[in-house]
């Protein structure tokens, strides 16, 4: 079992950044992916950003590509998201996941195992 805590959501104006981090129970290495996901309200929960822990392959829905970055620190057992040139329309509840094996689509919340609570961010 993976516990996972994200952290650094709030508010910032248009233009501005925010790092978002996923503290696991585990090492990110105990994980075959981990990502990132945000639902804004009345709409599907949708991957934002993944990556593959041990060969570090990232990849990146195409709204968020060039602005967001998805990185990891084993040693902390942590997962980042590092968010620039926020939008308005980035405005959502994001959450962390993470999957124990290899799953197709990256992006589908069905990849997943193991999931935290989520952070909020507003862009306004």
């Amino acid at each position: 079992h993976v516990q996972l805590v994200e952290s650094g959501g709030g508010s910032v104006q248009a233009g501005g950044s925010l790092r978002l981090s996923c503290a696991s129970s585990r090492s990110t290495y105990s994980s075959y992916s981990m990502g990132w996901f945000r639902q804004a309200p009345g709409k599907e929960r949708e991957g934002v950003a993944s990556i593959i822990t041990d060969i570090e392959s990232t990849y990146y829905a195409d709204s968020v590509k060039g602005r967001f970055t998805i990185s990891q620190d084993n040693a902390k057992h942590t997962l980042y998201l590092q968010m620039n040139s926020l939008k308005p329309e980035d405005t959502a509840m994001y959450y962390c996941a993470a999957a124990i094996y290899g799953r197709d689509r990256w992006w589908s919340a069905n990849a997943y195992d193991y999931w935290g609570q989520g952070t909020q961010v507003t862009v306004s």
